[in-house]
């Protein structure tokens, strides 16, 4: 792997801030690309650009897309995020969270990056066990992606290996994810998570606060982010 272009697909987040660590860590030349797509937690960029800067990638490429003209979430509409005492009271169904579609369209921007850098993978942070429900980010759609990307690019058909996606995170809950980052040096000061801020305070009852509240919770460590 070792010099090799990756594209990140980097929220702003803790877990895609965790992904970036480990594909630098493994090596590889990351150029970083987010996402301004309407979203009300819009503080994620802001930290996105400052990880981006702290962790030395090739490029950051800020791409603007308005899924708030199709609404049907409550991070792209005016809709009531839901909030909880608990992280046992996340329910277990697709919740108003959910943007549709969401990445389907950030991989598929990030196939186009990709191609255009000569990268060999796209690395995203989803995972499948401590999250919301959603449909994109289990194994099955990360590896339906990944046909797509083979069939439906250039580098699938005509290179030597294709793009491959890499979700390293996927089968890690909250916990492990933090304490992979934390060995490579994350500061998760400076990760933005809350899918209904107060400012620059995260509201700490949304699913997104709760998912990682229980992840430093898990490691006997306190979340180093200001909360309302």
């Amino acid at each position: 792997m070792e010099g090799k272009n990756a594209v990140i697909l980097l929220s702003g987040g803790l877990d895609s801030a965790t992904v970036l660590a480990i594909a630098t860590a493994d090596g590889f030349r990351c150029h970083a690309l987010s996402f301004r797509y309407g979203q009300r937690h819009e503080e994620e960029i802001t930290a996105a650009v400052e990880l981006a800067r702290a962790h030395g990638v090739v490029e950051h490429v800020v791409i603007d897309i308005d899924l708030a003209q199709f609404g049907g979430s409550a991070l792209t509409a005016e809709m009531e995020v839901p909030k909880h005492s608990d992280v046992r009271e996340i329910g277990q169904g697709i919740p108003v969270t959910y943007v549709p579609a969401r990445n389907t369209i950030f991989l598929s921007f990030g196939l186009a990056f990709a191609e255009t850098r000569n990268a060999d993978h796209i690395f995203i942070g989803v995972n499948a066990l401590d999250y919301s429900g959603y449909p994109d980010c289990r194994p099955e759609f990360i590896e339906a992606f990944q046909k797509v990307a083979q069939l439906g690019t250039r580098a699938g058909q005509e290179g030597p290996g294709g793009v491959h996606i890499e979700a390293p995170l996927i089968n890690m809950d909250k916990a492990e994810i933090i304490r992979r980052g934390r060995e490579l040096g994350v500061d998760y000061r400076m990760t933005r998570s809350c899918y209904d801020p107060v400012g620059q305070l995260a509201c700490g009852h949304c699913d997104a606060c709760l998912l990682r509240k229980k992840g430093f919770d898990g490691n006997g460590l306190q979340d180093p982010i200001a909360y309302a």
